[in-house]
């Protein structure tokens, strides 16, 4: 009798990032998660990554300069606009922690698959999270127009993984461990306690995501002999199209291994 083969790593993830509807990529992000963890899934990559992952068609996507104004009161509309916004980042997270497996896993250790599959089953929560809290505001994933700047960075890095981990986990999830201590406070201000409780426990995964970024970014550059705080300043200055600006939540950056040595040269 003809043994089936296992399942590839490469495979699982590419399933992920086919998935356009999000209770679908939800699913199939925590399934990767849990047959890599329980060595269900070989690590081979027979499989390449799209260019471009599955979407809904909703919501509408817009260039960054093209989006309403959220505001920043504490009406109800004003608060869907902030959790709607969220959501779409955690989303399109997803597709980032799994294509950064299928694109550089190759070349990387076990445990490099290993971190990245559990961040990526994070994002998949988080999501489903906020969308939950969308549902319980009366709105839901798809209702309000969204950007793709994040997923512009992944395409502006998709040759290089140490580009990739500099730009996605050490400068756009560290600027979220900046501004989100402030979103909880504004949240909490108007009343909602409930979704100031849940970006908290999201912020504290995000530590955990960027010191997974700053981890192998250290690894990358140490394989080839390289400076980790120049290249990773050279890698931002020629990839990162925004600003990186203060305020900076030191003490988190700090706990993730992301020092000022790192980003405070670059600050504008």
């Amino acid at each position: 009798m003809e043994l089936k083969e296992e399942r590839s790593v490469a495979d699982a993830c590419l399933a992920v990032l086919q998935c356009s509807e999000p209770r679908a990529k939800i699913m199939a992000a925590r399934a990767a998660a849990r047959d890599w963890r329980l060595g269900r899934l070989a690590h081979r990559f027979d499989s390449a990554p799209p260019d471009r992952p599955g979407r809904p068609e909703r919501p509408l996507l817009l260039p960054p300069q093209r989006m309403p104004r959220r505001g920043r009161g504490g009406s109800e509309r004003a608060r869907i606009a902030m959790v709607h916004a969220l959501a779409h980042i955690e989303f399109v997270a997803i597709d980032l922690a799994f294509d950064l497996v299928a694109r550089f896993g190759d070349d990387m250790p076990p445990d490099f698959v290993t971190d990245w599959l559990r961040v990526g089953a994070d994002e998949a929560m988080h999501f489903a999270l906020l969308a939950r809290r969308l549902a319980e505001l009366g709105s839901d994933y798809g209702a309000l127009p969204a950007h793709d700047g994040l997923w512009e960075a992944a395409q502006e890095t998709a040759h290089d993984v140490t580009a990739r981990l500099a730009i996605v986990p050490m400068v756009l999830e560290a600027r979220a461990l900046d501004i989100t201590p402030e979103t909880v406070l504004r949240f909490r201000h108007f009343g909602d306690e409930r979704t100031a409780r849940m970006l908290e426990r999201i912020v504290d995964d995000e530590i955990r995501h960027v010191a997974a970024g700053t981890k192998w970014f250290l690894w990358a550059t140490n394989r080839v002999g390289a400076d980790p705080q120049e290249t990773y300043q050279m890698l931002v200055r020629r990839h990162f199209r925004g600003a990186v600006k203060p305020p900076f939540n030191d003490s988190a950056r700090s706990q993730a291994g992301l020092t000022r040595d790192f980003y405070g040269p670059l600050a504008g």
